[in-house]
């Protein structure tokens, strides 16, 4: 029996940016799937399926307007309710602005905290893909002076294991090897450097080995993303989001995916911004985009 083409939902998200005319170009490409696009239909004209969402304000390219951030929102909501209840197989989202929510007096950090709590999901773990690396990251949207309080042995162990599971449940990897950075240079050298690496990471990577999980580390990250130590691994786990993004970007940008992994249902994303200074100009490259809707596509439920 051949497998029906899956249904993802498309959010469009902010609508001053690129989103919505990065879903209008993607209705151009071939994809196995049926691709629902949620936002205000006037933004969506040539998307073949459109669940209309309407804005608050007329949308002005490049302009960032408070009071669309609830429509943004509202998308989201929407999308999880669809992979929650069964309706869609999959979601992939277009970026967000994360500065004009805040502006509008709504506490938002990010896609991915946002998606976790209306998910109601325990523990998610952001993760990049694209140019032949998977990245995970320990810590995602904080000040860099907030991390090294951020790192416990108990979360960083209940990442791995969520890495652990979704490598072998989403893609398939019957045996999944997880290089772990390490937090300081030269991963403390020996606790001259910061005492993260010897008192935190590497007890939780005991931790983590003890429980069948083949994690290995804290690496020094300088010499983490050489391509002799990467051939020997599936995903890299970083401990904050320029630690490891900034390698897998310069191999992939245009062509990355984000994938929120320990969500009840499968999301992907893009690797970029909102690109508020091209926006309206039909400038925008919906390659990372249309990388999203394929991987998520093929993560998706087989049905």
């Amino acid at each position: 029996m051949s497998r029906r083409p899956p249904v993802i939902a498309l959010t469009s998200g902010e609508p001053a940016g690129i989103g919505p005319e990065l879903c209008v170009m993607l209705a151009k490409a071939a994809l196995a799937a049926r691709i629902v696009a949620i936002g205000d239909r006037n933004l969506l004209v040539g998307c073949p399926g459109v669940e209309h969402v309407p804005l608050e304000r007329p949308r002005v390219p490049g302009k960032l307007d408070p009071a669309n951030s609830r429509y943004v929102l509202q998308i989201l909501d929407r999308a999880v309710r669809g992979c929650l209840a069964g309706e869609y197989d999959a979601m992939v989202t277009a970026p967000v602005q994360k500065s004009v929510i805040n502006d509008a007096g709504i506490r938002f950090t990010g896609h991915t905290e946002y998606l976790a709590e209306h998910a109601k999901a325990d523990h998610v773990v952001m993760m990049l893909v694209g140019g032949g690396l998977r990245v995970a990251l320990a810590t995602t949207h904080l000040p860099l002076a907030r991390v090294p309080q951020a790192i416990g042995k108990d979360d960083l162990v209940r990442t791995l294991r969520v890495l652990d599971r979704d490598l072998k449940q989403r893609f398939k990897i019957e045996k999944p090897r997880i290089l772990v950075a390490g937090l300081n240079p030269h991963s403390g050298e020996s606790g001259h450097l910061g005492r993260e690496d010897l008192d935190v990471i590497a007890p939780a990577i005991q931790k983590a080995i003890s429980l069948g999980i083949e994690a290995s580390g804290p690496i020094p990250a300088d010499t983490l993303f050489v391509p002799e130590r990467l051939k020997g691994a599936d995903c890299v786990l970083a401990m904050y989001h320029d630690q490891g993004l900034p390698v897998l970007k310069y191999a992939s940008f245009g062509r990355g995916v984000n994938v929120t992994l320990g969500l009840p249902f499968v999301r992907t994303s893009v690797d970029h911004g909102t690109a508020l200074d091209i926006a309206g100009t039909g400038r925008a490259d919906p390659g990372s985009l249309i990388e999203a809707v394929k991987l998520a596509i093929e993560l998706a439920p087989s049905a």
